[in-house]
């Protein structure tokens, strides 16, 4: 076999070849996981969305809306929760950027009057062993039934009521900071029954 001349228009269009076989190759996979990987992220939202609502027998999902966060370009999903038409809780989809690790990303369960039911964290990418422990139901648990227009969400250390985790203050307020912007967004412009 004869060995080919090595010249710019063979290099090109032995490139122009692997690009088109490798980009091909990349959207074929993409439209094949594409599906999968949104009922994954619906079937997650769901469960967040159960764990910090009461009982409810409508379909928070399909009636989603979003409010606009003052003074940004973000809004916030809820997602209301209710029992025979009447409305029993709300799920908000709530975030802080300012976590150790980036974006903490929480569903915040309020009933009607403001309190906070239940609260999941939905995403974050702190320090194991430390701003993971956000996870955990000792933390959690101090924000439960309480009202953020009566409970300052932040940590003691800023002259908040809430007990920071163990070396992860920064953390611990990024969790009040989601929380009290789903609250101050949600009783600006949520719906209320």
């Amino acid at each position: 076999m004869a060995k080919k001349e090595s010249t710019l228009f063979n290099m090109v269009s032995s490139l122009v070849i692997v690009t088109l076989v490798a980009s091909t190759t990349l959207g074929y996979v993409y439209e094949l996981t594409k599906g999968p990987i949104a009922e994954a992220m619906l079937a997650k939202k769901i469960k967040a969305i159960d764990e910090v609502v009461v009982a409810y027998d409508n379909n928070p999902v399909d009636e989603m809306y979003k409010i606009q966060v003052e003074g940004s370009k973000d809004s916030l999903e809820v997602y209301p929760a209710k029992k025979e038409g009447k409305l029993v809780a709300n799920a908000i989809r709530t975030f802080s950027p300012k976590g150790y690790g980036g974006d903490v990303w929480l569903m915040v369960g309020l009933l009607p009057d403001g309190s906070i039911n239940n609260l999941a964290v939905l995403e974050h990418k702190e320090t194991p062993g430390l701003g993971s422990k956000m996870n955990n139901e000792d933390f959690k648990n101090q924000f439960l039934s309480k009202n953020p227009s009566s409970f300052n969400l932040k940590v003691k250390k800023d002259g908040g009521d809430v007990d920071a985790l163990s070396g992860a203050t920064i953390s611990s307020r990024a969790f009040g900071q989601a929380t009290q912007l789903a609250f101050d967004t949600y009783m600006k412009g949520g719906q209320h029954e």
